[in-house]
């Protein structure tokens, strides 16, 4: 059976149900969360604030909006907050109803999920192997008819697209929709997020998550930036009450928490290289990442594959990520996430004992 019944890594009680570990014994790598936990602040704001949710959450989400439009330097009207990324991607792309859809293969498969469902059709461009699994150029995707979705950074690869080829996309006019879940784990997120543009343009928009960076992947919760006429119109598609009042209390508190940010980029500067290093002493090939994960490969020739690889970690209550089952590689690719030391040292050790 496989741990990815429900498309996506974290699912603990799949792996659970087949492997017989309880929930809270199982080491996972297969979703790429902070580490750190979330800030203390989010276990205090639940002790004080549960009775509170005898009361609808705002569905203007005003309080939180006005925070993001604060931290990020743009107009609350830019701004629509939602029940996880996953919302918003499906959101975004009903409203936009494109006909095609660039996708950079490998890529995050709700992307092609989306626009199915909307009845589009999706053109793969393949990144190469030999290139590191970086979008270097941009003429297969521009076009001002044309909608191209794009991880940025990409998953499950790591990568960040290179400024100067969003810059040519921008300036053709090509739509582009812009996954920035991972972004926040950047020290210059600032310098390469591309929110201000979304927020002044008609064909751009940016997606973030805010489960990722802080740990919270239970309560859902993300924002949308597009220009406040497709704003209007994505809210009017949206659900009622889809950020429920938890969601919107955490999200507004910690955007304060500037240490726990601080801590995290300085932690994964240090612990991502550590970690490339020591995978690579066990002959995995590991390609190169800008964030919290790492695409990693077998060695070839190789007598393991990743579902016999994945199968044996979980027996040592390990889960990792099969990147098989992202379009454009194969079964000699996994994906993992970067934890602590300790959590490493674990991971690294039952590696060993499987490959060697």
């Amino acid at each position: 059976m496989r741990l990815e019944r429900y498309g996506h890594g974290g699912d603990l009680w799949t792996a659970a149900e087949t492997y017989g570990h309880p929930v809270e014994d199982w080491l996972d790598y297969s979703s790429n969360m902070n580490p750190w936990e979330p800030p203390d602040v989010v276990e205090h704001l639940i002790k004080e604030h549960w009775r509170e949710i005898t009361r609808y959450p705002d569905p203007a989400v005003r309080r939180l909006r006005s925070k993001l439009s604060e931290a990020y330097r743009i107009p609350a009207d830019s701004i629509l907050v939602g029940n996880g990324a996953a919302e918003l991607i499906d959101l975004v792309v009903s409203a936009l109803q494109p006909e095609e859809t660039v996708l950079a293969r490998p890529s995050f498969s709700e992307y092609e999920e989306a626009v199915h469902k909307a009845g589009g059709r999706v053109r793969s461009v393949s990144l190469s192997r030999d290139q590191q699994f970086e979008l270097r150029d941009a003429k297969e995707f521009a076009g001002h008819d044309r909608t191209v979705f794009l991880g940025h950074p990409n998953n499950p690869t790591g990568r960040l697209i290179p400024t100067p080829v969003l810059d040519e996309l921008r300036e053709s006019g090509t739509r582009m929709i812009l996954d920035e879940a991972f972004m926040d784990f950047l020290p210059d997120e600032s310098e390469l997020s591309y929110i201000r543009w979304a927020s002044e343009s008609k064909h751009i928009q940016v997606i973030r998550s805010m489960t990722k960076f802080y740990a919270i992947p239970g309560i859902r919760l993300g924002f949308l930036i597009a220009h406040p006429d497709l704003i209007r119109r994505l809210k009017n598609l949206q659900t009622q009450w889809s950020v429920n009042f938890l969601a919107q209390l955490i999200g507004e508190a910690v955007l304060d928490e500037h240490d726990y940010a601080d801590r995290t980029r300085a932690w994964l500067l240090e612990e991502r290289p550590w970690l490339v290093i020591e995978l690579g002493k066990l002959g995995l090939v590991v390609f190169p990442s800008d964030v919290n994960f790492l695409l990693v490969a077998l060695p070839e020739p190789s007598d393991w594959n990743v579902r016999r690889l994945q199968q044996a970690m979980a027996e040592r209550g390990i889960m990792i990520r099969d990147a098989s089952l992202f379009q454009g590689l194969d079964a000699s690719y996994f994906r993992i996430a970067i934890r602590l030391r300790q959590d490493n040292e674990r991971l690294l050790k039952a590696l060993k004992e499987c490959l060697q």
